[in-house]
């Protein structure tokens, strides 16, 4: 049965793509199609930021892309080897949070320890900073135009203090239509498509929707999380699978029991 998944490939220690991976483990033939691209924003401020980390108590990351803004800083403003030097040094002993495996294994690459990466989702990371002692300095919370408020609102409730600073926008990904007409043309009807955020969605419905024509209503629907599902469920689409956590096994196991006969997940 062919899966597809609307995001862009990532490869793990092993040389592919974990999600198509653990897919393939259940006889499940997966196709990866990127439906986002990012734009970053602000890097000469947030290196400034970067470059103080006595101002701050931690680090907040939701996601790789915010990860992938410090690497940028550091080789767009020739900081690596203060960074190697002494900037490394000084944010390894503040608490660095994250949401999700890849968040932490792009924070590991840059040299940093970690926690909250088991959390899942933002909501859940704010409630594991809350629980924790923390200095009084304001926690760094590098994010997107997108970003929900619940983490922000949720330690301001708590009265920690927090500086956020916009360093990526999300736009469409250039070539969604040419993809998934590409994928519709060589597969045919995949059955089950996968979504990753409700950008993802907003972005690419439309297309899935003229391509499947009268079979939208035999695929599967399934959502890498609680957000992206409400997000599918508010566009009239049945949601077949919402995987219990944002991992590659966690969706694989969904989707395999979703595309049963007769199951009603």
């Amino acid at each position: 049965m062919k899966v597809l998944l609307l995001k862009d490939a990532k490869e793990d220690d092993c040389g592919r793509d974990p999600y198509i991976r653990e897919l393939g483990l259940y006889g499940l033939e997966a196709t990866l199609i990127p439906v986002l691209s990012f734009e970053f924003l602000s890097l000469s401020s947030f290196s400034e930021k970067l470059s103080h980390p006595e101002d701050y108590g931690g680090l907040i990351f939701t996601s790789p892309r915010a990860v992938e803004a410090v690497e940028l800083c550091l080789e767009k403003d020739n900081k690596t080897e203060d960074w190697e030097k002494f900037l490394k040094e000084k944010w390894s002993t503040k608490s660095v949070y994250v949401v999700g495996k890849v968040t932490a294994f792009l924070v590991n690459k840059i040299g940093l320890d970690f926690e909250g990466e088991n959390c899942g989702n933002a909501e859940k990371l704010a409630e594991y900073i809350c629980s924790r002692k923390l200095p009084a300095l304001p926690l760094l919370f590098p994010c997107g135009t997108l970003k929900r408020e619940v983490l922000p609102n949720m330690l301001k409730d708590k009265g920690i203090p927090m500086e956020s600073i916009t360093v990526y926008q999300t736009v469409p990904h250039p070539d969604i239509q040419g993809n998934l007409h590409s994928y519709y043309s060589k597969q045919g009807i995949p059955a089950c498509i996968t979504f990753f955020s409700p950008s993802g969605l907003r972005y690419s419905l439309k297309h899935i929707q003229e391509l499947s024509g009268d079979s939208i209503g035999q695929m599967k629907f399934a959502a890498i999380g609680p957000t992206t599902a409400r997000a599918l469920a508010a566009e009239g689409l049945l949601v077949s699978c919402t995987a219990e956590s944002p991992t590659p096994q966690a969706l694989a196991t969904g989707i395999r029991v979703a595309l049963q006969p007769h199951c009603h997940c």
